[in-house]
């Protein structure tokens, strides 16, 4: 690091003066320690001119690259060979985006059509139209299976990636949408464009929250903060703006840069924004506004920042050419004070400073995903006919060991965040054993009585050694507990010796009531299981309703949920009034099978339902067109009835809010 030069204050420019009375940006001298920084990499991308690129921010370690060659090609940051090139899109590609997890990639084109690859089965997932110019801007959404883009056509479509279909298309931009961005937490969306106005959308709403008005150019990048309610965006005006999201108004804006501010990122522990400009790195702090830090980069026009391992990795293109750069970030100030002599007036630093002002609030984000992945049966369109663009799109792996290396496993590279996958809490301390047990032997009782009445009721030809699996999974289960219990056995009564029977009937002591509920939800099971066996489903489902109970309901709707070919419209108007007690029911397992159920009737049967709500009366007798009509009209009716409870949901934390936050998107696409 060199020392720092004496700090000159040139006169604010009209748009800072406006926030606040008096902004102060103290700039260092550029970081002088290393001269400009050369690329780390350079070689030929494409066959043709390099039109976009972009860095995998979750590992830091994969580059994708779209071309007026039609391509998406995929490289590792550190090395120069190409590991797999995408083909599909007939018209060049205008921009790319990795998912956070970076195991799908989606591309836009000239065309306005968007393709999205699953990286780590080296196939094409799906292929989009519907914008009417070139694709600027893309974005996954954070949790849910949605992407964004933004068009010159000035329209912002939300897909849904597995319908394969927009779920709602947002108006309000006069030019193109250059960029846009997902919140942490999924609920908004913030584009901007050439018009240099940003906008934040409300996702559920389908309406602009706000406007920020004060950038005088094209707004080229927008990225939230990871954790506050902040928002920066970088302009043309070669400023960048900080937004407060609860107050709606600006925080503060840098000095004038010497170049249009391309791309910004902020640090991942969010003290600090990276900026790349022409031939340098700027480091940003926003309350007080001051740059930490300069560093050049001979990087020219970069296009895309990520970090990895304390290094700030950039890359740029230049015709058919690619470089890439890394800058140490210990080497670089990314935080620090106003040293004694740098400022005479300390009273006016510190009226500068914010040291009174309440922290910003934080996003509520789900700790994990709110589905589970598909059988790639259930992942088609709506028609059940794959896609003709799908058939002549490919996924050609060039360079098979990398390939393997960096995503299969997926442990190769931590694209995923460990997850723990022990169900159990820690051991209790030590007097606190016995309650602890007592809370695990309902538990076994439950899980293990249910799973195992599940198995033999609704699988009409189990097979004996499936049966006699579970029931020894169940009896060693009982006598680990029976271990833990009696630690020291009489020597001739060895715990070996105990019989099922035994061993169930020690574990039964005490709990009789919860015998009772398991028999009595046996009996209603038996029941259903009777009608079942038939083939009537139907009827199965209406006998399942009149016995009111939800755990006979949660039972039945987990089997039908693993097994998508056996809903019908009929049992929609049957089930929907059982998910609306699911859905306010104060057991978690229940609320999650109830949005699982109602995500399968919106995904199945939204459209058919919007499309016979529209269709005008038929001529003559159909009665089979106007059963079909009164089903879907009751069906709308009773979802309906639904839309508070997600309305009054969709705000929770965790998994439950991102689940309701889902069903509201997908509620709103058929209304």
């Amino acid at each position: 690091m060199g020392t720092l030069s004496s700090p000159a204050f040139p006169a604010l420019p009209p748009h800072c003066r406006s926030f606040r009375t008096l902004q102060l940006v103290y700039c260092p001298a550029p970081n002088t320690a290393t001269t400009s920084l050369p690329p780390s990499l350079e070689f030929v991308a494409h066959a043709s001119n390099v039109t976009c690129l972009v860095l995998g921010k979750h590992s830091g370690r994969l580059l994708a690259t779209g071309g007026d060659d039609c391509r998406v090609n995929l490289w590792s940051v550190s090395k120069p060979n190409c590991i797999m090139s995408l083909t599909g899109h007939n018209t060049p590609v205008e921009c790319i985006q990795f998912k956070d997890t970076e195991e799908l990639v989606v591309a836009g084109s000239q065309s306005g059509s968007l393709r999205i690859w699953d990286l780590e089965a080296a196939k094409i997932l799906r292929t989009l139209s519907g914008h009417k110019a070139n694709v600027c801007s893309l974005d996954f959404h954070p949790y849910g299976e949605f992407v964004a883009s933004g068009s010159m056509d000035t329209n912002i479509k939300l897909w849904d990636i597995r319908r394969k279909g927009c779920v709602m298309t947002y108006k309000g931009q006069s030019n193109a949408v250059r960029c846009l961005r997902f919140s942490p937490d999924g609920r908004w969306i913030a584009s901007a464009g050439d018009d240099g106005i940003v906008k934040l959308w409300d996702l559920s709403a389908a309406k602009v929250l706000t406007e920020f008005r004060e950038h005088t150019g094209p707004v080229n990048i927008v990225e939230f903060h990871p954790n506050e309610y902040l928002l920066a965006s970088g302009s043309s005006d070669r400023t960048i703006k900080f937004w407060d999201l609860e107050k709606f108004k600006m925080v503060s804006c840098t000095e004038v840069e010497n170049s249009p501010i391309r791309c910004i990122l902020f640090s991942m522990d969010g003290c600090c924004l990276y900026s790349g400009s022409q031939d340098s790195l700027h480091v940003y702090g926003w309350e007080p506004p001051r740059c930490f830090d300069v560093v050049p980069v001979n990087w020219s026009k970069v296009s895309d920042l990520s970090t990895c391992s304390n290094q700030l990795i950039g890359a740029s293109c230049s015709q058919m050419t690619v470089s890439t750069f890394v800058v140490d970030l210990n080497r670089v100030k990314k935080s620090g004070s106003i040293v004694q002599g740098e400022i005479e007036d300390e009273k006016l630093f510190n009226l500068l400073t914010p040291k009174g002002a309440a922290l910003r609030r934080n996003y509520e984000r789900p700790l994990t995903t709110c589905m589970k992945e598909e059988p790639e049966s259930e992942q088609r369109s709506p028609s059940g006919e794959e896609d003709k663009d799908d058939k002549e799109s490919t996924a050609e792996i060039r360079n098979p060991e990398e390939y393997k290396e960096i995503f299969q496993p997926k442990s190769a590279i931590a694209r995923t965040p460990p997850r723990r996958n022990d169900p159990f809490p820690a051991p209790p301390e030590d007097g606190k054993l016995l309650p602890f047990l007592r809370l695990w032997i309902r538990f076994i009782l439950f899980a293990g009585a249910s799973s195992l009445h599940l198995t033999i009721l609704f699988t009409t030809s189990s097979p004996p050694e499936l049966r006699n699996r579970h029931l020894s999974g169940c009896r060693t289960k009982a006598m680990l507990l029976l271990h833990l219990v009696f630690p020291q056995p009489q020597k001739n009564n060895k715990l070996a010796d105990l019989t099922d029977e035994d061993a169930v009937s020690q574990i039964r002591k005490g709990h009789d009531t919860m015998c009772v509920i398991l028999t009595s939800r046996f009996k209603n099971l038996d029941m259903v299981r009777a009608m079942w066996t038939t083939g009537d489903v139907k009827t199965s489902i209406d006998s399942a309703v009149t016995m009111n109970d939800l755990a006979v309901m949660v039972d039945i709707l987990n089997i039908i949920n693993l097994k998508p070919a056996l809903w019908k419209l009929d049992l929609c108007s049957s089930i929907i009034p059982q998910i609306e007690k699911l859905l306010q029911s104060k057991y978690e397992s229940y609320v999650q099978t109830g949005c699982m159920s109602l995500k399968l009737i919106l995904q199945r049967f939204g459209p058919l339902i919007a499309d016979n709500l529209v269709t005008p009366p038929s001529i003559g007798v159909d009665i089979t067109r106007e059963e079909r009509q009164h089903k879907c009209k009751l069906c709308y009716k009773q979802l309906k009835n639904l839309v508070p409870i997600l309305q009054s949901k969709a705000g929770l934390a965790g998994r439950q809010g991102s689940a309701f936050r889902e069903l509201q998107l997908l509620m709103a696409s058929f209304e």
